[in-house]
């Protein structure tokens, strides 16, 4: 069983390089330990994303509150949607339940530009 999800300088192999690594390495170690001690899977991620989407994901699977900036940021989106959402409703502008029908598709596409023939 999976025991725990550390990061950054408490994971393992970021110990036992202690000095070697920069700390770009270190922002993105994160490691898997499990109920054996001395036996963990360590990763380094790709890029600050695939960090946040990797630990956040396995802090959720551990039952544990995701903590990453990106997580912050699209927390922030989705309650600023909210927040016009409300608005619109105290201006009364109803918001209607049901899409909007989708339109016959047109019966030519030949309303774009050839930019490949030759003017003469």
């Amino acid at each position: 069983d999976i025991k725990g999800l550390l990061t950054g300088k408490d994971c393992p192999h970021m110990k036992e390089n202690k000095g070697k690594q920069n700390k770009e390495v270190l922002d993105l170690a994160f490691s898997i330990t499990y109920d054996v001690e001395e036996y963990s899977l360590n990763f380094v991620a790709p890029s600050r994303t695939d960090f946040c989407l990797w630990t956040d994901g396995l802090s959720v699977l551990l039952g544990r509150e995701m903590s990453s900036e990106s997580m912050r940021s699209e927390l922030e989106i989705l309650l600023s949607m909210e927040i016009k959402l409300r608005l619109l409703d105290l201006e009364n502008i109803s918001i209607p339940d049901n899409a909007p029908a989708v339109p016959k598709p047109p019966t030519n596409y030949n309303f774009c530009y050839d930019f490949s023939q030759n003017e003469q």
